[in-house]
């Protein structure tokens, strides 16, 4: 296969866009295929540019690009645009016409030209081998297109399948982190990438290069293609029940634990307990979306509710959080207002069932409120 790897890892990236722990890092994909044309797929972000172009170089060992394939415009996969152009003048970039509007919009009077906008079903041929354009609008941004070469049975799939992390980490182990990635970013848009997997599944596909994490094949491409299946459909990955709590001085995380227990005592397959006041973010936003089942407990505050509950439960919604089952549990000493809050934020999402009784703990709780937690706990698991 005449694809070569020019991609660079980013040991020293610790937080992706800026909101995303990665403790391992991030790495930026980038490709070259050598035929009687020379195309590249997409560049890397600015932090890695200089290293990028070396590796252009080398992997040319003389030769020189005839197009720069454009799938997505996002900082860190474009953000070598300008390097590549002064570098290679006569090179053609091809993206879709909306790509091409944000290629204007991120490079202020930079001259990109020659390009080339194509769109869904526009084939780019190389010599013996063809690169097909998909369209995969927002995957996460609409400008988004997918390539597909039918010679290598291989699919650039542009954010699509990616992870966190450097290109080798966790090699064993490429859903824990490609499953947090996937529900913070493309989270929210599952019917596109619905639309995308029935596009891809009439295509004799080998081999997936994605532009974050490794290149996916064999058992680890059927695992990846199952898995975003699941995602997708904001399906049931693994049965089991989340139990989130804010808590302020700590009683409102006892009542959570205390009632974690209880859960594991009825029988539930799987309790996972998250402190949303420590814990990362991003990965409480992935158990709430691999698992069916839901409890939030949180403190009640200025009338409301706890932030960091508040901070949760916003990103659930703006991620499309859908099709659980959820039980609340307040806490509060003098007027207990985090519940109404939180099922009101709970109640903006699609087909969420929130079961009752809602728990209501007095600033600790005490074993007259047992009752009530295991209640609460049925009917959860109900």
């Amino acid at each position: 296969m005449d694809i070569k790897y020019i991609g660079c890892d980013d040991a020293g990236m610790n937080l992706f866009e800026s909101q995303y722990v990665t403790p391992e890092g991030m790495c930026y994909n980038s490709y070259l295929i050598m035929d009687e044309k020379v195309a590249v797929m997409d560049s890397v972000d600015p932090r890695k540019t200089d290293e990028w172009m070396q590796n252009l170089s080398a992997a040319l060992n003389g030769r020189t690009p005839d197009y720069l394939i454009v799938q997505h415009m996002e900082p860190d996969h474009s953000g070598s645009l300008k390097a590549f152009r002064k570098a290679y003048p006569a090179a053609t970039i091809v993206a879709s016409e909306k790509a091409l509007t944000f290629m204007a919009q991120f490079n202020e009077g930079v001259d990109f030209s020659p390009t080339m906008a194509v769109k869904e079903g526009d084939v780019l041929n190389l010599g013996s081998r063809s690169l097909k354009f998909i369209g995969a609008a927002m995957i996460h941004w609409p400008e988004v297109i997918v390539t597909y070469c039918p010679e290598e049975k291989t699919l650039f799939s542009a954010d699509g399948f990616g992870k966190f992390g450097v290109i080798d980490a966790d090699a064993d182990d490429w859903a824990c982190e490609a499953r947090r990635y996937y529900f913070n970013i493309c989270g929210k848009y599952g019917a596109p990438v619905t639309t995308l997997l029935k596009k891809a599944s009439a295509l004799d596909i080998q081999t997936i290069c994605p532009l974050h994490g490794p290149i996916l094949e064999g058992e680890k491409l059927s695992e990846a293609l199952r898995l975003y299946s699941i995602w997708s459909s904001y399906g049931v990955e693994t049965e089991g029940v989340l139990v989130a709590h804010a808590s302020i001085h700590g009683n409102t995380k006892k009542a959570a634990e205390k009632l974690a227990d209880i859960l594991k005592e009825k029988g539930a397959a799987k309790v996972v307990v998250a402190d949303l006041c420590r814990d990362d973010m991003a990965e409480v936003i992935e158990d709430a979306f691999r698992m069916n089942r839901l409890v939030v407990c949180a403190s009640s505050y200025d009338g409301d509710v706890f932030p960091p509950m508040h901070m949760f439960l916003w990103k659930l919604k703006m991620k499309a959080y859908q099709n659980r089952t959820v039980g609340i549990l307040e806490n509060g000493t003098w007027a207990p207002s985090a519940g109404k809050a939180m099922r009101a934020l709970l109640e903006q999402m699609k087909n969420v069932n929130i079961v009752e009784p809602a728990v209501t703990i007095r600033s600790s709780m005490k074993q007259t409120d047992i009752p009530a937690l295991e209640a609460l706990a049925d009917a959860v698991l109900r």
